[in-house]
């Protein structure tokens, strides 16, 4: 069973969610303007996993798999870094009891520095953290 279809049988629990497949990628758009578009591209070998413009690689197809989880879960949050309007800054936050910690961070290298700078926090609360999320989500 590929990635995808191991995702698309997770998602059975979920029919709120707007999956889209194109050949190696599936993507989960968001349910709120709060969201952030989960995907996932199986680039055999290995896969990207990303929220909007955050992108991580994997060589392990279970590591990839819980962070796609992950960033449907309350545990995961993205912190997106504006210059006017072009988000230039993409940071992953996990939840650990009321503090959210960042994990990791992709940026651009050419920005419009010049331009007011705003901060805006999304995040995609489907899977509950009262639901297994080792299984789900990110360990």
């Amino acid at each position: 069973m590929s990635a995808s279809d191991k995702i698309k049988e997770k998602l059975k629990k979920y029919p709120q969610l707007n999956c889209q497949i194109d050949d190696n990628k599936i993507s989960v758009e968001p349910t709120s303007p709060n969201g952030f578009t989960v995907w996932l591209i199986d680039n055999n070998p290995g896969f990207t996993v990303g929220f909007d413009g955050w992108h991580e690689e994997f060589d392990n197809e279970d590591e990839a798999l819980n962070c796609f989880g992950f960033g449907l879960s309350d545990k995961c949050r993205l912190k997106v870094v504006k210059c006017g309007s072009k988000p230039y800054s993409w940071s992953v936050e996990s939840r650990d009891g009321d503090e959210w910690n960042e994990d990791s961070k992709t940026g651009l290298i050419f920005v419009p520095f010049w331009r007011a700078k705003s901060i805006k926090y999304l995040s995609n609360p489907i899977i509950k953290t009262s639901e297994p999320v080792a299984e789900e989500g990110r360990s």
